[in-house]
C-alpha cells in the first residue's frame, strides 16, 4: 500500500523547505517540493534607485551573498549599455571565485556530508587503517598522522559520552544506507574539523576585495569603487597565501574524501540513483573579456536536452518562462509562463489540506516553475560542468576523466546523487586553481591601469535590462526595468527556483521532484535517502522531520543533524 513521508522542514540547507514523497514498498513513487516561505525581495525593490539595488539583493541569502550582488549590477549595467574596466572584472572574478569555493566546501563537510558519513562508524574505526586510507587518493593528505586520528576518534568519543551531541544529533546513525568504513568515515570526519578553519580563510579573501564578508560592498554599477586601496603588495600576498591555504586542502582532503565515497557508492552511481531530469542549463560565469561576452566565460553557457552532452545548444533568455499554475502566486492566465522581464509577483495563498497535507492538485509552493521551452531543466554545479565537458573545456574533461578513471566509473555515472556532488568537488578545484592566475593578472593590470569604473548618466527613459549569472548553487537571473532614474519592475530566478519548483501547467515536476522518483529507502521511517538526494543540489531556501502514516495519522518527529 501506498505511504506518505513528509520531510519538513528539511535541515542543514539554507531557508526553509517541504518534502513530501508517495511510497510503494520502500521506493519513491512520486515527490512534491513546497518552499515554505514567502520572499517577496522584488516588492520590495521597487521605486528604488537601481544604484541600490544589488545592495538589497544580496540580502536574498546570507550564504551565496556576492552572486545576487554581482547579478543585480550586471542586470542594471546591462539596461545603460555599459561594462566594468578590466581591473574590476577581474576583482569580481576572484571575489566570486572565492565565494564558490567556500559554499562548495561547507556544502560537502558541514551540510551534505553526514548523508554520506556515519560519524559514531568512526569510533569502531582503526586509526592505522584509517592512514592508509588518507594516502589512497593523494601523495600528501590533508593534515594526516595517526596521532591526529587517534586525538580525532577521542574527541568524537567524548562528545558522544558527554550526550550532548550538538551538530550530530538526532541523525540516522547505523542506518543500512550508509556505506563508508569506519576509517573513511573518520577519515572524512576530521576534515570535516579541519573545515571549520579553511573556511573563514575564503571569506578573508572577499573582505580584502570586497572590504567586509558576508555581503560586500565594493562592487557598484560600472565597477568596484576603488582599486587604489586593494592593490598593494601586502593585501595581494596576503591573498595569494590565502588561495596556496585553499588549493592545499581542495587537493589533499576535498577531492581524495570524494573519490574515497565514490569508491563506495558507485553501485549507487551506476544504477543512476537520483539522477532526475534529463535536461541541464547553465547562464555561463566568470567573464573573461571585458564586454563580458557570454561566448568567452570561464564557465561556459549552454542547454543540455536529454543528457545529450554531444550537443550543446545556445541559450536563449527570451525562451525563459515562470509558471504559478501550482504556486502561491497569481497570473492573469496561470496556464501561461511569462518571461521574467514581464514577470508579477502577487501572492495568492490558498493554504494546505485539513490533515496538513499539501494541495497537490492546486497550489502548494511559495516557488514559482521556471521553465526554458517549457520543460523543466536542472541547474548547479553538474550542468556547469556537463556543459563545459560538452564544449571540449580541457580543464574540465581533465579533472572529470580523471574522477570517473580513479573510480572506474562511466560518464553515465554523472547523472546520479553521487555524480552531482562530484560535480561540485570537480567545479571546487576548477575555480580554485584559477584564484591564483586571476590575482596575478590583477597586479599585473593594476601597475599599468587603474582605472576601477565606467561612468554614466542613468537616463529618466525607460530602460530594461538582464543580469545573468551563476551562484554556487546554478542559473541566477535578475531582471529589471527603469524609469526616471528608478526601478519600476524587478525580478529575480534564483537556482533554487529552478531545481525546487513545484510542477507547471502541463505536470512537469521540478529537478528535486523528479530526482526522488525511483530512490529506494532502506528504512522509511529514517528518510536518509531524501535528504542525500535533496541535499546533493545544495537548497537555499530551514530541525525536525515528520513522519505520516496515512491510515493512523500519526506524526512522530525526528531531529536531523
Amino acid at each position: 500500500m501506498a505511504r506518505k513521508i513528509i520531510v519538513d522542514p528539511v535541515t542543514r540547507i539554507e531557508g526553509h523547505l517541504r518534502i513530501e514523497a508517495i511510497l510503494n514498498g520502500n521506493e519513491i513513487t512520486e515527490a512534491f517540493s513546497s518552499s515554505t516561505l514567502f520572499r517577496g525581495i522584488e516588492i520590495i525593490l521597487n521605486g528604488r534607485a537601481p544604484e541600490d539595488a544589488g545592495l538589497f539583493a544580496q540580502r536574498l541569502c546570507g550564504v551565496c551573498t556576492y552572486a545576487h550582488y554581482e547579478a543585480s549590477s550586471w542586470a542594471v549595467e546591462n539596461a545603460l549599455g555599459i561594462h566594468p574596466p578590466r581591473n574590476a572584472r577581474i576583482a569580481r572574478n576572484i571575489i566570486k571565485g572565492a565565494q564558490l569555493v567556500q559554499d562548495h566546501l561547507v556544502h560537502f563537510y558541514q551540510l551534505a556530508g553526514f548523508d554520506w558519513v556515519d560519524v559514531v562508524s568512526a569510533l569502531n574505526a582503526d586509526p592505522r587503517k584509517t592512514m592508509d586510507l588518507a594516502y589512497a587518493h593523494t601523495e600528501t593528505p590533508y593534515n594526516a598522522s595517526l596521532a591526529r586520528f587517534e586525538e580525532v576518534k577521542a574527541r568524537l568519543a567524548a562528545f558522544v559520552k558527554s550526550g550532548q551531541l550538538g551538530p550530530f544529533a538526532g541523525a540516522y546513525w547505523g542506518n543500512p544506507s550508509y556505506k563508508l568504513p569506519p576509517e573513511g568515515n573518520l577519515l572524512v570526519a576530521s576534515h570535516y574539523l579541519d573545515n571549520l578553519n579553511i573556511l573563514r580563510i575564503p571569506a578573508q579573501i572577499m573582505a580584502i576585495l570586497g572590504s567586509k564578508d558576508p555581503h560586500p560592498q565594493t562592487t557598484i554599477v560600472g565597477g568596484i569603487s576603488s582599486i587604489a586601496d586593494i592593490i598593494n603588495p601586502q593585501r595581494m600576498d596576503d591573498i595569494l597565501f590565502r588561495i596556496g591555504k585553499i588549493t592545499d586542502f581542495v587537493n589533499n582532503a576535498y577531492i581524495p574524501d570524494l573519490l574515497t565515497a565514490a569508491m563506495f557508492y558507485k553501485d549507487e552511481a551506476i544504477e543512476g540513483v537520483g539522477g532526475g531530469l534529463k535536461n541541464y542549463l547553465s547562464y555561463g560565469a566568470f567573464p573573461m573579456t571585458d564586454d563580458q561576452s557570454p561566448d568567452n566565460m570561464f564557465l561556459p553557457r549552454g542547454v543540455i536536452f536529454n543528457r545529450d552532452i554531444g550537443k550543446i545548444l545556445n541559450l536563449d533568455e527570451k525562451k525563459i518562462t515562470e509558471f504559478v499554475t501550482h504556486s502561491w502566486y497569481k497570473y492573469p492566465n496561470e496556464k501561461v509562463g511569462l518571461n521574467p522581464s514581464v514577470g508579477i509577483t502577487d501572492p495568492d495563498y490558498t493554504g494546505l489540506n485539513r490533515d496538513g497535507s499539501l494541495q497537490e492538485e492546486g497550489k502548494y509552493s511559495w516557488i514559482k516553475s521556471p521553465r526554458y521551452e517549457n520543460r523543466a531543466m536542472e541547474v548547479g554545479p553538474l550542468s556547469r560542468t556537463l556543459i563545459a565537458y560538452g564544449k571540449g573545456n580541457k580543464e574540465i574533461r581533465a579533472l572529470v576523466d580523471y574522477v570517473l578513471r580513479k573510480t572506474g566509473l562511466p560518464v553515465s555515472a554523472l547523472f546520479s546523487t553521487l555524480g552531482r556532488t562530484a560535480a561540485r568537488g570537480i567545479e571546487t578545484k576548477y575555480i580554485a586553481d584559477a584564484l591564483e592566475p586571476w590575482t596575478l593578472e590583477l597586479i599585473k593590470n593594476a601597475a599599468v591601469d587603474q582605472s576601477s569604473w565606467t561612468s554614466y548618466e542613468m537616463p529618466s527613459k525607460e530602460i530594461t535590462g538582464i543580469g545573468l549569472d551563476e551562484a554556487p548553487r546554478g542559473a541566477l537571473g535578475h531582471w529589471v526595468r527603469i524609469k526616471n532614474k528608478k526601478i519600476t519592475h524587478y525580478q529575480i530566478v534564483v537556482p533554487t527556483t529552478w531545481n525546487g519548483s513545484p510542477r507547471d501547467a502541463f505536470g512537469n515536476p521540478g529537478a528535486y521532484e523528479a530526482s526522488l522518483v525511483g530512490v529506494r529507502m532502506s528504512n522509511p521511517s529514517q528518510p536518509l535517502e531524501i535528504l542525500r538526494t535533496i541535499h546533493s543540489f545544495d537548497p537555499c531556501l530551514a530541525c525536525a522531520v515528520h513522519i505520516i502514516d496515512p491510515k493512523t495519522n500519526e506524526i512522530r518527529k525526528f531531529k536531523v543533524s
